[in-house]
């Protein structure tokens, strides 16, 4: 399992990641992982999130990047003590990778400002003996 925590501004972004084991296809070379993200707003303003950039790879160092509005159909608005979750999920064509990226957010005034996704791994767990 992966996790990372980063903090930009008062944003705290927590990310947990699981391999899918019944989606997974291995001997057709596809690993199904999901992530679950914590978005809380620790800071003192107003703040929405207006679009993601997500950086993604595989084992062999291959990246794809994935960018777009907001997150699971969603741009959501979260004032001083709110909380966003969510899950998505990320199909990989070797056994690990990883992922990491960032959102962009924007405040009522019209600040707009990038918020840090760490770094976290994508991986099957190894067989036990």
């Amino acid at each position: 399992m992966g996790t990372s925590k980063a903090r930009t501004r008062g944003i705290l972004v927590e990310v947990e990641s699981t391999f899918v084991p019944e989606r997974s296809e291995p001997l057709r070379r596809l690993w199904f992982f999901a992530y679950r993200i914590r978005i809380a707003n620790d800071g003192d303003e107003v703040v929405q999130l207006i679009s993601r950039h997500w950086i993604i790879t595989d084992a062999h160092g291959e990246v794809e990047e994935v960018t777009g509005p907001g997150v699971v159909g969603e741009q959501p608005i979260l004032s001083p003590g709110d909380t966003f979750e969510y899950t998505s999920f990320c199909p990989l064509s070797t056994p690990f990778g990883a992922m990491h990226g960032s959102y962009q957010m924007v405040t009522p005034g019209g600040d707009g400002f990038e918020v840090e996704i760490a770094p976290f791994e994508l991986s099957q767990p190894l067989p036990v003996n």
